[in-house]
């Protein structure tokens, strides 16, 4: 399910703001942009979005900027810069044509420089802070798109069972005619005779076409469905899973039908689900 949330918070040094936001997915993918320095917070603030999201791409986006005006202190790696320059020395004692270091290649050797160190700490605890609150205010504008999409389920799910009420009656007549129809043909092609093998046949064939299982289903697997979103909570999967069981009894009854509305109101049906399909992808 889709969903965006921000907040900031103010320090002497600098500004530190979180955003979350996601898009729809199977599963929950979670993905992380931080600073290098508050790399280390990372684990914590997954484990608290795992807690509040189950489904969908969410990425998760820290950042810091300093203040204006305010500078942080440059310190000389003198360590290093010594040992740099003791390999310099050999590798030009050895190597006749090395050329020699500049200032612009020492102050960009790795580890040359260092800054003055943010207080991490106070930072860590302030990412997990406003991520909590983030995560309040991102739940909240899913739950309100929530609303919609489960008002859309209940509209396409009575859509199914106004078409499941219409369908139900006509079986016994359909099969029915459909005997008779059978039985005549039997009658013309056998030459009147051996009406027990033309009522074996008949029964055989009655059989499947009678669709009142798979109409039987239907209802069962509608009910299922708003008593669902009548629960609420994370039923992405088991609608995705109602979704499945609805298609392979509107394909089963497509199939197997004989009269025009039937199958008609089969492709409405499997028109309806595939409506739901769509919108379930965004439900957690």
């Amino acid at each position: 399910m889709t969903g965006y949330a921000t907040a900031a918070r103010e320090f002497p040094f600098g500004m530190l703001s979180v955003e979350l936001r996601s898009v729809n997915h199977r599963y929950l993918d979670i993905q992380f942009r931080l600073p290098d320095d508050l790399r280390a917070v990372e684990p914590a603030l997954r484990e608290l979005v795992s807690e509040h999201v189950r489904r969908g791409k969410v990425e998760c986006r820290v950042s810091f900027s300093a203040a204006p005006g305010t500078h942080r202190m440059l310190t000389l790696n003198e360590d290093l810069m010594l040992r740099l320059e003791e390999l310099e020395l050999k590798i030009r004692t050895m190597l006749a044509g090395a050329g020699q270091l500049t200032v612009a290649d020492v102050l960009r050797w790795p580890g040359m420089l260092a800054t003055d160190p943010l207080p991490l700490e106070e930072l860590q605890a302030a990412c997990r802070e406003l991520l909590a609150a983030v995560l309040r205010e991102f739940n909240a504008t899913r739950g309100r798109e929530g609303d919609k999409l489960k008002a859309l389920l209940l509209d396409r799910a009575a859509g199914m069972e106004q078409r499941i009420a219409e369908t139900a009656p006509r079986i016994p007549q359909v099969v029915d005619a459909y005997r008779e129809r059978l039985a005549a043909r039997l009658r013309e092609a056998l030459g009147g005779g051996e009406d027990e093998r033309i009522r074996q046949e008949v029964a055989v064939f009655a059989a499947k076409i009678d669709v009142d299982e798979e109409i039987s289903r239907l209802t069962a697997h509608v009910s299922e469905l708003k008593q669902a979103l009548a629960n609420g909570g994370a039923v992405g999967k088991k609608l995705d899973f109602l979704m499945q069981e609805l298609n392979r009894e509107a394909n089963t009854l497509a199939s197997k039908s004989v009269d025009l509305a039937v199958t008609r109101a089969a492709l409405e049906l499997k028109l309806l689900i595939e409506q739901m399909r769509e919108q379930i992808q965004n439900i957690e």
